[in-house]
C-alpha cells in the first residue's frame, strides 16, 4: 500500500511538472518556472530592492562609480535575451566583496567587489554573470522545485491519510525544499558563467577577465580565512564557494570558456576603470565606525572602545560584534532616547524593555569615565549550557544612549571578568588624534616608478594587518612577480 501511494504522488508532481515546462530564451534548455511568471519576477525584485538597500548599507553615494556600473550594466544587458527588461544596477555601500541578483533584472555589486577588480573586462564579467542569474530565470526555477517539493508534500500527506498512513517523508520532503532555495546550484553557477562569458564577449570583452578575477576572489577568500583564524587549505569549504562551485573549478570552466568564445574580443580598459574608483572609500568608512585592530571607533556617534586580545570584532550595519570562537561574545549598539524615555529612564528600560525575557539581578549603577550607567546580568540557556548575559546601558547625554551585552559561557565567567571589565571602562568619546586616525581607507592608484620593489608596495599599504595578502588580493601579483617600470596598480591609504 505504502509503495502505492507513492507512486500516485510522484505521478501527480510528474504531470504538474511536465505541464509547466517551457524552453528558455537564455540556455535554450527546457526549464520548470511554473510558479513564477514573469510578471511575478518584477514583483519579486521590486518588493525586495528596498530591503537590500537597507540589510547593505544604502547605495554607494559617489555619483561617478554608481554611474559607471550602471551604464556598464545596461549595455551588457542590451546585448542579453532580455534587453527590454527594466534592468537596475546598484553598487551597495558594504565593504565586503559580493554581487548577486534579484529577479525582475535587479542586479549588485558591492564597493568591496570594484576595489578588487582591476579593469573594466572584470567587472563585465561579474556583471554579466548576474545578468546571467536573470535570464536564465534561476530563481524561478528554485522558487517552482520548492512549490512543487511542497504539492509533493501535501498530495502524500492526504493519500497517505486517506489509507491510515498518517504522514509519509513530510521532513525529507521539506528539507529538499529549504535546500532549493539556500544557493544556486552548481550547473546554475556554471550556466551563468556561460551566459557571462557570452554577454561580455558582446561587447568586445576578453572574457578571459573571468579567469584573473576568479583568481582574486580565491586570494581574497584565503585572506578572509587567515583573518578569522581558518585553515587557509579549506577555503572553498569555509567561504561563500561553499554553497557554489568551487573557485578552482570555475577557473578551468572560464578558461575552457575563453578559449571557445570570443576571437578577437579582447578590451580590458583597465587605466579608464583605475581612473573611476582612484580614491574610493575602502573597507569601513569613517561614516560607518572605523574598526582598528581591536578598537572601534565612531566619529558620528562619538564613542570608542576596545575589545579583548583574543576577540575579533565586525562592524555591521545593527552593530559591532566581537567573538572570541569559544563562545563569548560582545555586542554594542545604539539605544533609541525616545524608547529610554518613555520607558521611564534608564533603569526601566533595561529592565522592563531591553532585556524584558530575562531574570536579571545584581542591578547596579556605574560611572563609565564621567558618563552614568546601569548594568544588569541574569542566565539563559542556550546552545546546550548555561550563558551569563550581562547588559550596560551608557547614557552619552540625553539624547544619546549605548548599549553594550556580553554573552559569557559560565564556565569561562572567570577568566573573562577581568577583559570584559577592561573593555567595559575603555568605553569614552574618541580623541581629536583618535578621530583624525579613523578616517575612511581609499584606493589610490599609482604608477610603478624606477626601483620600486614589492617590499616597496607593500609597506606602504594602509590596512591594519596582512598588509602583503591584501596588496596580492587586489593587484592578483606575488612576489616573485615582475614590476614594470609604468605600470599601475591598486594600494591603500
Amino acid at each position: 500500500m505504502k509503495n502505492h501511494i507513492n507512486l500516485i504522488g510522484r505521478l501527480v508532481v510528474a504531470t504538474l511538472v511536465l505541464g509547466a515546462c517551457s524552453s528558455n530564451l537564455a540556455t535554450g534548455k527546457q526549464s520548470f518556472t511554473g510558479f513564477m511568471s514573469a510578471q511575478k519576477e518584477l514583483q519579486v525584485g521590486a518588493e525586495e530592492h528596498p530591503k537590500i538597500l537597507q540589510q547593505f548599507g544604502g547605495g554607494f553615494e559617489d555619483r561617478k562609480v554608481a554611474t559607471y556600473v550602471r551604464n556598464l550594466g545596461l549595455q551588457l544587458a542590451k546585448t542579453s535575451e532580455m534587453p527590454d527588461l527594466p534592468w537596475t544596477f546598484t553598487v551597495l555601500n558594504d565593504p565586503m566583496v559580493n554581487a548577486f541578483a534579484l529577479p525582475g533584472g535587479y542586479i549588485y555589486v558591492t564597493r568591496g567587489l570594484l576595489a578588487l577588480a582591476s579593469d573594466k573586462a572584470e567587472l563585465a564579467g561579474v556583471l554579466s554573470h548576474e545578468i546571467g542569474h536573470v535570464t536564465a530565470r534561476h530563481t524561478a526555477q528554485r522558487y517552482s522545485s520548492t512549490m512543487i517539493a511542497n504539492i509533493g508534500v501535501q498530495v502524500m500527506g492526504v493519500l497517505s491519510q486517506v489509507a491510515g498512513l498518517g504522514r509519509v517523508g513530510g521532513d525529507l520532503a521539506s528539507l529538499g525544499a529549504n535546500m532549493a532555495l539556500k544557493s544556486y546550484s552548481r550547473d546554475q553557477e556554471l550556466e551563468s558563467d556561460m551566459l557571462g562569458a557570452r554577454y561580455m564577449v558582446n561587447l568586445g570583452y576578453d572574457s578571459s577577465a573571468l579567469i584573473s578575477f576568479f583568481e582574486k576572489l580565491r586570494a581574497h577568500q584565503t585572506l578572509e580565512a587567515k583573518k578569522a583564524g581558518k585553515d587557509t587549505a579549506a577555503v572553498d569549504q569555509t567561504s561563500i564557494f561553499a554553497t557554489h562551485p568551487r573557485t578552482a573549478d570555475r577557473i578551468t570552466q572560464a578558461i575552457n570558456l575563453a578559449k571557445t568564445k570570443g576571437k578577437g574580443a579582447s578590451r580590458r580598459d583597465a587605466d579608464e576603470y583605475l581612473n573611476v574608483i582612484n580614491g574610493m572609500v575602502f573597507g569601513e568608512g569613517a561614516k560607518e565606525g572605523r574598526v582598528q585592530g581591536k578598537v572601534f571607533i565612531h566619529a558620528a556617534l562619538k564613542v570608542r572602545f576596545e575589545v579583548p586580545e583574543q576577540f575579533t570584532l565586525n562592524n555591521t550595519s545593527k552593530a559591532v560584534l566581537a567573538s572570541d570562537g569559544q563562545g563569548a561574545t560582545i555586542e554594542f549598539s545604539m539605544a533609541a532616547a525616545k524608547d529610554v524615555h518613555d520607558a521611564g529612564g534608564m533603569k526601566k528600560f533595561l529592565v522592563e524593555k531591553w532585556a524584558s525575557s530575562l531574570s536579571q539581578k545584581n542591578i547596579e549603577w556605574l560611572n563609565i569615565n564621567g558618563l552614568r550607567a546601569i548594568t544588569g546580568e541574569g542566565i539563559v540557556w542556550t546552545r546546550g549550557a548555561n550563558v551569563i548575559v550581562r547588559r550596560i546601558l551608557v547614557e552619552r547625554d540625553k539624547n544619546t544612549y549605548w548599549q553594550l551585552k556580553f554573552e559569557i559561557p559560565t564556565k569561562r565567567q572567570s577568566a573573562l571578568n577581568e577583559p570584559l571589565r577592561t573593555t567595559t571602562y575603555s568605553l569614552r568619546e574618541p580623541t581629536a588624534n583618535e578621530l583624525a586616525s579613523a578616517q575612511s581607507l581609499r584606493v589610490r592608484v599609482v604608477t610603478i616608478g624606477p626601483n620600486v620593489t614589492y617590499d616597496d608596495l607593500v609597506k606602504s599599504m594602509a590596512v591594519d594587518n596582512l598588509k602583503a595578502e591584501w596588496f596580492m588580493a587586489l593587484n592578483n601579483l606575488k612576489p616573485a612577480d615582475p614590476l614594470p617600470i609604468g605600470r599601475r596598480i591598486k594600494i591603500i591609504k
